[in-house]
């Protein structure tokens, strides 16, 4: 087996481990143990990237039990990309959580870490029940981190995040539960094949299970209805805390197609087709929203959280459509609006501390520190955001677009997507022009800004950039990527191999 498949897991949660328990250490300390963990992940990403792109599916065993009776990593190029966005994100904002964030309060490296060894084992792990578990590890350490700094505004988005992630958790077990009782295993690949040989009088249970399931990841992705705790929660957390938070999102997002196109895609009538059928008009709702709160949000934060439940119904919408193209381009975008929703979260902490008063809120009137060098930083993400060429928003929106239009009922996801787009350029142009273009007095004592912080959301931009200039490769990839999660009898016989295929054939 190669050892490798478990450092993802492993390094993050070690380095969390030893975190707790050097909490008395000094803070540079600390910081060094954290970010070494990024750096360790982010080339582990890269590995895993290419790994990925040689070997199909590369399995992880633990304790040597094989599928279904032990639990199992699997990765595959869905889940590579996935780890190594996730590093590279934490990576920054551990670098700029160092400027001084993780001052505020106690543990913030080791709940850090347990997040990403969370996030990291969502991607990875080939058991539903053992996705429970790393989900509740993630929500754990985000509960803290949301926390971190304490205030009034943080404690209020704290306990609505907490309460519906809680009654989350609670239907996943039930949903996990019913699915046990049904077919005696939890292990993905065989839950596949078991769910294809369900008897018609356990149909209904089986579909409830799976509803519950799309309400559990709708949590989790911030689907409408379930989306309300979402702007005040990452409003209210620390800047890098809310950066690293645009992943969680898309945890949720990659639960679905991970379940749904593998799990509930099996048999002569699938029952991800309903999934598929229910998705469509929440995530089109969402969608409009979405972009409704862009347009009225009163800060760069809140309507940074706005665009974040915007690329969730954009990403859900392009799932719920048939195709290949369709998915691909959807993963495109998912990696686009990660990295800009990230970078906006700490463009906000940056101006709002150059402003004398009011943070990042629009309404207030104070004068701005280094103007003209901030209104550039937010004019480039700007324009990358709201899909302008030459950046990566403009590739990923032109190309889902042209799949959209070949899509049955693509069209109105088309138009949603055009009104969306020319209501964020609205909003993000009224609040440029407010902040960096009408005349403010002058300052005897201007505040200093922060370099190191500075270059990090640069690197962030850069990435818009590169995601543009390799756009080639990185498209054949995710067209790959696409056709392995459109293709789940790979993954299938990957895991339980011929052997237990045979044997699976007759239900207990």
């Amino acid at each position: 087996m190669n050892h490798l498949m478990a450092m993802p897991v492993l390094v993050p949660l070690v380095a969390g481990a030893c975190l707790l328990i050097t909490f008395k250490a000094p803070l540079m300390t600390q910081r060094l143990i954290s970010l070494g963990s990024c750096s360790l992940l982010a080339l582990l990403g890269i590995w895993a990237v290419l790994q990925a792109g040689q070997h199909p599916h590369t399995l992880y065993y633990l304790g040597n039990w094989a599928p279904p009776y032990g639990i199992v990593l699997v990765l595959d190029r869905l889940s590579a990309i996935m780890l190594l966005l996730t590093a590279c994100l934490s990576l920054i904002a551990g670098l700029y959580a160092c400027r001084g964030t993780d001052r505020e309060g106690a543990h913030f490296h080791a709940l850090f870490q347990l997040q990403l060894a969370g996030i990291n084992g969502a991607f990875l792990t080939g058991d539903l029940f053992n996705l429970f578990v790393f989900f509740e590890i993630l929500l754990i350490a985000s509960y803290a981190l949301l926390l971190h700094g304490g205030g009034r505004a943080r404690s209020r988005a704290g306990l609505h995040y907490v309460i519906i992630n809680l009654v989350g958790s609670a239907l996943f077990l039930f949903a996990v539960g019913t699915l046990y009782g049904l077919t005696g295993t939890l292990n993905m690949a065989d839950l596949a094949v078991k769910i294809a040989l369900i008897p018609a009088e356990d149909q209904p249970l089986l579909t409830s299970a799976a509803l519950l399931l799309l309400v559990v990841f709708g949590v989790k992705a911030a689907l409408l209805p379930l989306l309300f705790w979402l702007p005040r929660a990452y409003s209210a957390a620390s800047a890098p805390v809310a950066a690293l938070f645009a992943i969680m999102t898309k945890v949720g997002i990659y639960a679905m197609l991970r379940v749904f196109h593998l799990v509930f895609s099996q048999g002569e009538q699938p029952i991800n087709l309903t999934l598929w059928e229910w998705l469509w008009p929440l995530s089109l709702a969402t969608l409009l929203l979405g972009a409704v709160g862009v347009l009225g949000s009163a800060s760069l934060r809140t309507m940074t959280a706005y665009l974040v439940i915007v690329s969730v119904g954009i990403l859900l919408a392009a799932i719920s459509l048939p195709g290949q193209e369709m998915l691909s381009s959807a993963l495109y975008y998912l990696l686009h609006s990660t990295c800009l929703t990230a970078t906006f979260f700490l463009l906000a902490d940056l101006i709002g501390k150059q402003r004398y008063r009011g943070y990042d809120r629009f309404s207030l009137v104070s004068p701005l520190n280094h103007r003209w060098l901030l209104g550039c930083l937010f004019f480039i993400a700007a324009i990358s955001i709201s899909g302008l060429p030459p950046f990566s928003g403009f590739i990923s929106k032109l190309w889902l677009i042209q799949s959209a239009i070949k899509a049955p009922s693509g069209g109105l996801l088309w138009g949603l997507m055009l009104l969306t787009g020319l209501l964020t350029l609205i909003a993000l142009s009224r609040a440029g022009s407010r902040w960096f273009w009408r005349p403010t007095t002058s300052v005897s004592s201007p505040l200093r800004l922060d370099k190191t912080s500075f270059v990090l959301i640069c690197l962030m931009l850069t990435t818009s950039l590169v995601l543009s200039l390799l756009a080639e490769p990185i498209i054949h990839y995710l067209e790959r990527t696409a056709e392995q999660i459109l293709s789940p009898d790979e993954y299938i016989h990957a895991v339980l191999q011929s052997a237990w295929l045979s044997e699976a054939e007759v239900v207990p």
